[in-house]
């Protein structure tokens, strides 16, 4: 993970002891995500990878307004799902020729804003395009597309694959030269492709073979292209690492291997801007959740560790958020860093459910009632991937430190 410093026995996040922050903040549970910590994962990025490839910023990952807002000013464009965040990402102040839209169901509603806003539209099916030409029409305003392949591979090793087989994301790529040829005859402006195999991979090869092949067949499928492709979204799926003996991601074999395919497509296609699309990798490592002890309970010789927030808060360390085998994410006792003496305990939360489990039988320093818990690796996919009405507890609380 990345280093989040400790000091007189607390974390220190965002520059202030945990504590501080906790007394600011005026409540637990809350998530707090790193300015800083952001900052360096996308120099870190920039380092490794050719000046020439565009960052774009997944907000799926995580769509808090303040944090976006600060995103659109490190990246280069912004990837969104809904027309709810297309319009948080206008707010935050992104340039609409820089936001492009992704999502297997988008409505009418939603393609009309997009065409208004002048954004890019993936296009994933057949009635996308029929329905564009129509708004296009009603508007008087010119749409932007890029074709969203389903290619015949996936991204091996990756945590949630997303192309590759039956998908219900972007067209088969056997079908695309049809659809190409639907749009042009549409009088539509196809801007490129977009392809997206996997997410959350720590295997560089794995990542590169996928990035070679999504080159390939996007390079196959410019023959179809009625104009020069401009855009070539290769997608993500850096990984990070959450649970013991997971290693980092090499980025450097990447950022060399896409230094190779900037040069090809110098040539190949020369009016082509090659994008990434992260998410978790982006912001991840960023965040923390932090929790309140309210109890401390010994049942039949195991300690369990009553919080005040759980599985309505963050899914994802409960296990039930695609996990196969449940295990723990990186748990520390926070205002009591550094101690000697530590006991095996599990976290469990306030919601009437075996499920609300933070923690399970992990070695903790011993904690007692109003200590604070804090789980790492939680600035992706947390709060807003959370059912937060389950059971009536308070919403969880965000800041951006």
């Amino acid at each position: 993970m990345m280093q989040i410093p400790a000091a007189h026995g607390e974390l220190i996040v965002g520059g202030m002891p945990l504590t501080q922050l906790v007394a600011r903040v005026g409540r637990t549970p809350f998530y707090a995500y790193d300015r800083a910590l952001l900052e360096m994962r996308v120099a870190e990025l920039r380092a490794a990878l050719p000046t020439t490839i565009k960052l774009h910023y997944a907000m799926k990952a995580n769509p808090m307004p303040a944090l976006v807002c600060h995103m659109a000013g490190l990246v280069d464009g912004i990837d969104v799902a809904s027309g709810g965040e297309l319009k948080l990402a206008l707010d935050a102040g992104a340039d609409p020729r820089e936001i492009s839209f992704a999502g297997p169901g988008k409505s009418r509603a939603e393609l009309t804003q997009a065409v208004a806003a002048g954004i890019l539209i993936n296009l994933e099916s057949l009635r996308e395009v029929t329905e564009l030409a129509g708004i296009s029409q009603d508007l008087g305003l010119p749409v932007r597309v890029a074709v969203r392949v389903n290619p015949d591979f996936e991204l091996k090793s990756s945590g949630m694959k997303m192309g590759g087989g039956p998908k219900q994301f972007g067209v088969d790529a056997e079908q695309v030269p049809e659809l190409l040829g639907e749009i042009s005859r549409l009088g539509l402006s196809c801007e490129g492709f977009h392809l997206f195999a996997g997410s959350q991979n720590l295997k560089a090869e794995a990542i590169v073979e996928a990035q070679n092949k999504s080159y390939e067949l996007a390079l196959r499928l410019t023959e179809h292209a009625p104009t020069p492709i401009r855009s070539l979204n290769l997608g993500g799926g850096f990984g990070i690492p959450y649970f013991p003996g997971e290693q980092r991601l090499d980025l450097l074999s990447i950022g060399a291997n896409l230094a190779a395919l900037a040069q090809r497509a110098r040539t190949e296609m020369p009016a082509a801007e090659l994008v990434i699309e992260l998410g978790r990798y982006l912001v991840g490592e960023a965040g923390i959740y932090v929790t309140r002890v309210v109890d401390r309970k010994v049942s039949r010789g195991q300690v369990f560790l009553v919080v005040d927030g759980g599985l309505n808060h963050h899914l994802a360390a409960s296990g039930n958020f695609g996990q196969v085998i449940r295990k723990n994410y990186p748990v520390a006792i926070g205002n009591r860093m550094g101690a000697t003496e530590t006991e095996i305990a599990s976290v469990v939360g306030p919601l009437c459910t075996p499920l609300d489990l933070l923690a399970d039988r992990m070695e903790l320093a011993i904690a007692q009632h109003g200590d604070l818990v804090v789980i790492y690796q939680s600035g992706a996919y947390g709060a807003t991937a959370s059912p937060q009405n389950f059971l009536g507890h308070p919403h969880v609380v965000e800041v951006l430190v």
